[in-house]
């Protein structure tokens, strides 16, 4: 597993996804919809913090989920966006978040969250 080691968000779909998540250490995801206030609220804060210095070991990924269908098939008993946060490729924490500071602290949890040894 690689830790990553750069900074952007990777549009991705299904399949990229669960190669993303298998391939790094951490990975933090936004499922997105179209038409939806929120998350077009919440893009500018994403796209900042997947730039902060802080965050560099994370991988930050965002998938439409009415273009992929794994992703919306799981958004359908959730609202977008749903944030989901991986680390060894299992789910460490997932919740639909309608504020920045809900997403930092979400954030915070998958950067401090300790992985277990190989």
């Amino acid at each position: 597993m690689k830790v990553t080691h750069r900074q952007s968000i990777i549009d991705t779909d299904d399949a990229g996804l669960r190669r993303y998540v298998h391939d790094h250490l951490k990975v933090f995801v936004e499922f997105t919809s179209g038409n939806c206030p929120i998350c077009e609220l919440l893009a500018p804060p994403f796209a900042q913090v997947a730039d902060e210095a802080e965050f560099e070991d994370i991988l930050f990924l965002r998938l439409d989920s009415d273009e992929n269908p794994v992703a919306r098939k799981m958004m359908d008993d959730q609202a977008a966006p749903f944030f989901v946060a991986y680390c060894q490729g299992r789910v460490l924490t997932c919740d639909a978040l309608t504020r920045e500071e809900e997403m930092r602290a979400m954030l915070e949890t998958l950067r401090h969250y300790q992985p277990l040894s190989a």
